[in-house]
């Protein structure tokens, strides 16, 4: 059951390129290593062929200038073999970029080909030409409002307000309230005297209706 259950191990990121590239890395440094160590033997046994020569042990010095000048030659096979190792390392590391630059290109084509998809030609360009005319109908529009009219459309405008006017007077009803609202009575006054006050009102009232 545990089997079945297990965490899947998370993906390593180092890839087969990067193993090649820290094993050629650690090459050279090994190599570099060693090609110090041959140059300090050099120097050492040309200071001992120096101290032979000076004691006359002149067979001696000359042995020893011969394994001088064999370890000189490994030593120039060795800046060869670096520097194909330096190049092959730079080789590597430069196609690594060029997989991501190729990688980017394939997203970027790949959201261009939806963008295409989403907007074809025919839209696109009925897009533009509505635009196109918004643009110019709202020209004309703040040409007019700006005032940019012609006497002559002035006054064609103004005849046309006043007869919009005039028909609106005509078809306006005259609002006539349905109550009517008589004036106090005064309440200082005799009764009598009330009384003729309101039939004068009343009377006032029916005229008018």
């Amino acid at each position: 059951m545990g089997i079945f259950f297990a965490k899947k191990k998370p993906q390593s990121r180092i890839t087969e390129q990067d193993k090649a590239i820290l094993q050629l890395k650690q090459t050279r440094d090994k190599i570099k290593q060693y090609q110090r160590r041959i140059e300090q033997n050099l120097e050492k046994e040309r200071l001992l062929a120096k101290k032979l020569i000076h004691n006359g042990q002149k067979d001696r010095a000359l042995l020893l200038l011969r394994k001088k000048k064999f370890q000189e030659q490994i030593l120039s096979k060795i800046d060869g073999q670096l520097e194909n190792l330096e190049i092959m390392v730079h080789d590597i590391e430069f196609a690594q970029i060029e997989i991501k630059i190729v990688d980017g290109l394939k997203e970027g084509n790949a959201a261009l080909k939806k963008l295409h998809n989403i907007l074809s030609i025919d839209e696109i360009e009925k897009v533009m030409d509505e635009t196109r005319e918004g643009i110019e109908k709202q020209k004309e529009l703040d040409e007019i409002l700006s005032g940019e009219l012609t006497q002559e459309d002035e006054a064609e405008v103004e005849a046309e307000l006043d007869i919009l006017l005039n028909a609106d007077i005509k078809e306006a009803p005259l609002e006539v309230s349905d109550e009517i609202i008589l004036p106090e009575v005064p309440t200082d006054l005799p009764e009598r005297r009330k009384e003729r006050v309101k039939e004068k009102m009343q009377e006032a009232i029916a005229l008018e209706a």
